[in-house]
Order: C-alpha cells, then sequence, then structure tokens
C-alpha cells in the first residue's frame, strides 16, 4: 500500500442520492489531501468502478439500486484488501450495524456527520485504523462483548462457530488471560480507572496491560482494540 501520509488520498463514493453525493464530493475536496477521483449511484456499478480504479477509500451507502453496499464491501475487501470501506448511512440498526462489520467495513459513520470530521475519519481509516460513529461505536461494542448481539446472527460471510473458536484459540496465544479481561472491560465502555477499580488493580497496571494489548493487536487505540478482538472472534 502507498504510503498515505505522504500522498493524496484516493476517494471513490458510492451513493445513489444525486444531492447527498454532490454535497460528500464538495466537502472532502475542501479537505487538503483528499480526492474524489469517481462516484457511482448504484452498488453494481460502484464494485466495477472500485474494482478499475483500486481507491485508497470507499464511502458506501448501504441501501443501493442493483447490488446493497454490505455486499458490495464484502466482494472489495476480499478482491482489493487494501482499499479501506467506510459505510456512510443514515441506518444505525443493529443488524446493519454488524451485517456492515462483518462484511470487513473499517468504518461506520452517520450522515450527520460535518465534512471537516468526515475529513479526519477518511485520513485516519486511510492510515489503517478503525472507526465508528461515537453514537454506536459503546453499543455495538457492549453487544459483540456479551457476544449476544441482540439476536443479530452474523451476516453471510461472518464466522461460524468452529471458526470462531480456531481464531479465539489463536488470540489468547497472543493476550494473557488478565489483558483479555481488560479488553472485555474496555469493550463494555469503561475508563481505565473504572476497569482499575472493578479489577482491583492500580491505574498504572492498567495502562501498562492496555500499552501491550494495543501493541500486540497492533492497533492505536481502545476502541480499535476491542473492534479487532471482536472481529477476531476474541470474545
Amino acid at each position: 500500500m502507498q504510503n498515505i501520509s505522504e500522498s493524496t488520498i484516493r476517494i471513490v463514493i458510492v451513493e445513489d442520492h444525486e444531492f447527498t453525493r454532490i454535497g460528500l464530493k464538495m466537502g472532502l475536496e475542501q479537505v487538503q489531501g483528499l480526492s474524489v477521483i469517481a462516484e457511482s449511484e448504484d452498488g453494481r456499478d460502484g464494485l466495477k468502478t472500485v474494482m478499475e480504479l483500486k481507491p485508497d477509500v470507499v464511502l458506501m451507502d448501504i441501501e443501493l439500486p442493483h447490488m446493497d453496499g454490505i455486499e458490495a464491501t464484502r466482494r472489495i475487501r476480499k478482491e482489493l484488501p487494501d482499499t479501506r470501506v467506510i459505510m456512510l448511512t443514515s441506518h444505525s440498526s443493529d443488524q446493519e450495524i454488524f451485517a456492515a462489520l462483518s462484511a470487513g467495513a473499517n468504518g461506520y459513520c452517520l450522515k450527520n456527520i460535518s465534512s471537516a470530521q468526515l475529513g479526519t475519519v477518511v485520513r485516519s481509516v486511510a492510515e489503517g485504523a478503525v472507526w465508528l460513529d461515537p453514537g454506536i461505536a459503546n453499543r455495538v461494542l457492549c453487544a459483540y462483548a456479551s457476544d449476544k448481539p441482540n439476536g443479530a446472527a452474523p451476516a453471510n460471510g461472518g464466522s461460524n462457530t468452529s471458526t470462531r473458536t480456531r481464531t479465539r484459540e489463536r488470540s489468547n496465544t497472543r493476550l494473557s488471560p488478565r489483558e483479555i479481561e481488560v479488553l472485555r472491560l474496555v469493550a463494555q465502555g469503561l475508563s481505565n480507572q473504572k476497569i482499575a477499580d472493578q479489577l482491583e488493580l492500580g491505574l498504572e497496571t492498567v495502562k501498562t496491560h492496555m500499552r501491550h494489548i494495543m501493541e500486540k493487536l497492533t492497533v492505536s487505540d481502545r476502541t480499535e482494540a476491542a473492534v479487532k478482538a471482536m472481529r477476531e472472534g476474541l470474545f
């Protein structure tokens, strides 16, 4: 993958509403280092465009003609693993959120996000981070931490039980039992101080565990650590 920090981030927008699509393009192109190289108004055409242009980031709506955004995301992430996909939608139901994450989406934003904030999200995701809208992040992480996402089954392509078990076993060889315990509490939205209080540990000890967790999972923040653990079937 190219060095994102030293080059322009190339973006494809897949959105069926013309007014929204135009607004997104205008807003993103006001942000230095971002360039919208193509737009599509349906999932099938969007998939074809992405496969041809191989952008750094795709902004993908969920409800699209001909092919929904979740299926398009699944195919993009399978064929172009270096291309990052951000779901940009007005939908925040558990079923759609879990399906998008199972399909491999690297970010999930609601359409009420500002252009400036969206630019920040695009750059963060392009550089390898996972980003969830703050309004839904804690709900999503708690649902996965309990392994009971409000009754929603994994979307097609999600891990089955045996796969989740094998992945959990691999993850457990990397994270210690205490680190897994700390990470579970992170996914429940607890601060370092509250984790320390609940586990009867010192605050600095919890911070050390968090540093080790992020190093082992090769992530840069708490939310990304929890999302990665969820994706790997750790919980």
